[in-house]
């Protein structure tokens, strides 16, 4: 069992030094990873339903948020640590340019050593595509896209692609990423995003508790795409008791992510760097789980 840190770029660790300090304390204590989240902009008022809340809103209604690029948020902590991982969990794929994207994402991975972990979705906020000028309707085609996109760019000599929404002919995108590749991990609580996990994707979060219906489905998409289901790395939110560690490692969870700050309603597991060194006992005992 892998433990990471949610979501690491809100709250008290916007700042530069306490994201330092928070990344440190977090790499001394054992954990893997720690993830970041995405909004280019939050609109005051939006109709669009947030999927992880009750009422529908994002941070109980707050929209008037700090929240770091994730990218140039895990950048300014990459220099001060040595091996713990950078997670975006997720990053919002059609609201870029892919080639912009998957130049910037393996520039951080090349400089950091191969430490970087792409989770990604599709968006629920129409308001928020709309602002940016991308087609929202059109997200979930864009997103299969951009990622064949970017993959090629990580892993060919000379990259050449043709799409409905990017082409290019043999370029050079360099850097590229220690490993040629990224690993992608698809997020989403949703049929679709479980579907879009088994056909494309390195792993899955579903964001909330752990969906055997949706691994389910992950694993028999992947199958059905000529893909290894046992490939497919499942991530969840952190369970309220350690002692259900083993019955997710069971299920075939190979990591959870501890909350640091309070979101949708859920109050914070960690609040403080030296409370994340005091996981250190809890990662070690499920370490091997």
């Amino acid at each position: 069992m892998k433990f990471g840190l949610r979501y690491c770029n809100t709250g008290r660790y916007v700042a530069g030094p306490a994201a330092v300090e928070l990344a440190q304390a977090a790499e001394e204590a054992g954990f893997e990873s720690l993830w970041t989240v995405e909004h280019t902009i939050v609109p005051a008022k939006y109709e669009s339903a947030y999927p992880y809340s009750a009422d529908g809103k994002m941070a109980g209604g707050n929209s008037a948020i700090d929240m770091p690029d994730p990218l140039i948020w895990m950048s300014h902590v990459a220099g001060p640590t040595t091996h713990i991982n950078f997670a975006t969990g997720i990053t919002i794929v059609p609201q870029h340019n892919p080639v912009v994207m998957a130049k910037q994402v393996a520039t951080l991975d090349h400089m950091s050593g191969g430490r970087v972990i792409l989770g990604i979705g599709v968006g629920w906020l129409k308001e928020e595509f709309d602002a940016i000028g991308v087609p929202f309707d059109q997200r979930g085609a864009r997103t299969d896209e951009y990622i064949a996109a970017m993959r090629e760019l990580w892993s060919a000599d000379l990259a050449t692609f043709e799409g409905e929404y990017v082409s290019f002919n043999e370029i050079y995108c360099r850097p590229r990423p220690v490993n040629r590749a990224v690993p992608i991990i698809v997020g989403g609580d949703s049929r679709f995003a479980a579907r879009r996990a088994g056909r494309l994707g390195d792993g899955y979060f579903p964001a909330r508790g752990a969906p055997t219906e949706f691994f389910d489905i992950a694993r028999r998409t992947a199958e059905a795409h000529g893909r290894d289901p046992a490939a497919i790395e499942f991530t969840v939110a952190m369970p309220d008791d350690p002692a259900d560690l083993p019955a997710l490692a069971a299920l075939g969870v190979s990591r959870v992510l501890v909350p640091v700050t309070a979101m949708a309603g859920m109050p914070a597991r960690i609040k403080s760097p030296e409370e994340a060194s005091a996981w250190r006992d809890i990662i070690a005992d499920h370490t091997e789980t």
